[in-house]
């Protein structure tokens, strides 16, 4: 960890949710910096803010902007206070935790549907290994049926703030993404909850969806080794799904454009969390692919077992589907970079409208 103060040069782009700033370290230094208003308070031009500086000193790539931890004048720091009306606190025991008004707690207004609220009725879920293929499972559902309701539920193994996804703000205003939910650590979607599970049941009972997406925030851990990696959060979300009797859509990160082999045809994120860590069976979406790329997912998929604990569907899938505006990059890769990427999540949305319009997998491939 890192801290150090500096002072705001201008401001770029703001809401009540986030800052873009650019910033001067004392130091001499400049760079760009966020500020979430809900944490720290709004900031202005010329003012002294304390920023953690790790992320650009560890040359974090999309997370490499510095953050601000607290505004100050020349002499004294500046005092903030916003009060949500919950007591539930997220960044907990961390200097900035801060309370929300979680959809579960008595205070809200949900406590009565949450009380009740047990299971998500069969719900498609589509649950992601990354952030950035969360609008294109959602555009998919869309050209399918555009009065289909669209929930993300963010998850807390990557970023935390949902405001940081540039992404997501622009889902939302384009109507990919009617309801956003932010459970564990995470925060700032228009309902808070305390875990999985009763993000999953918000997502059916309070924001009234007909289909859930559920993935990490912007950005994953990697370390080349099994386990030690953001993607185990897809197998366990297939787990969550499951219990609340639910119908889980597996999306494939598949890639031919990657440079690193483990992330070659079936990443291997998807192998592991598809073979290893979802103990609930999942419907997997395939979509369809020029012969040898179709062989070498396919080799992938058998070696690792993955039919044999989850249910095949070719569902239909075109690179035609309509992003209504929202640009979609995937390790800084677009559609004509790496359409096969692209072509697995319009799959996954495809299936998922499918199951909702009536034409998908039977329920009883989920019991």
């Amino acid at each position: 960890m890192r801290l150090e103060w500096g002072r705001v040069t201008d401001v770029r782009s703001s809401s009540a949710s986030i800052e873009r700033l650019g910033v001067e370290l004392d130091s001499g230094a400049t760079g760009r910096a966020i500020c979430y208003p809900r944490l720290t308070g709004g900031c202005e031009a010329g003012e002294r803010v304390l920023l953690n500086t790790i992320a650009e000193d560890l040359e974090l790539g999309t997370a490499g902007d510095h953050f601000v931890v607290a505004r100050g004048s020349t002499t004294t720091g500046v005092a903030h206070a916003d009060d949500s009306g919950g007591h539930i606190i997220k960044l907990r025991y961390t200097p900035l935790q801060h309370d929300v008004l979680a959809a579960e707690e008595p205070a809200s207004p949900h406590h009565p549907i949450m009380a009740s609220a047990t299971d998500v009725g069969g719900m498609p879920v589509a649950c992601c290994g990354l952030h950035s293929q969360v609008p294109l499972v959602a555009a998919a559902i869309k050209a399918a049926d555009p009065t289909l309701r669209i929930c993300y539920v963010m998850t807390d193994q990557a970023a935390l703030p949902l405001a940081l996804s540039k992404v997501m703000d622009a889902s939302v205003s384009a109507g990919l993404i009617d309801a956003t939910v932010t459970c564990g650590q995470a925060f700032g979607g228009g309902v808070e909850s305390v875990n999985l599970y009763s993000a999953l049941l918000a997502a059916r009972h309070v924001c009234s969806a007909d289909i859930a997406i559920v993935g990490i925030g912007p950005g994953v851990v990697g370390t080349a080794t099994p386990f030690g990696h953001g993607g185990v959060a897809q197998g366990e979300a297939i787990n969550a799904v499951a219990v609340l009797k639910g119908r889980p859509v597996a999306v494939l990160r598949l890639s031919f454009a990657d440079k690193r082999e483990r992330h070659r045809g079936v990443s291997h994120h998807t192998l592991t969390a598809l073979s290893a860590v979802a103990l609930a069976r999942a419907v997997v979406p395939v979509p369809a692919l020029p012969e040898d790329e179709s062989a070498r997912v396919e080799d992938a998929l058998v070696r690792a077992g993955v039919w044999d604990r989850h249910v095949r569907y070719d569902a239909r899938g075109s690179a035609e589907v309509p992003m209504h505006g929202v640009e979609v990059r995937s390790m800084g890769r677009g559609i004509e970079d790496d359409p096969t990427f692209f072509l697995a999540a319009f799959a996954a949305g495809a299936a998922c409208a499918d199951f909702v319009i009536g034409k998908g997998v039977d329920a009883t491939t989920f019991a």
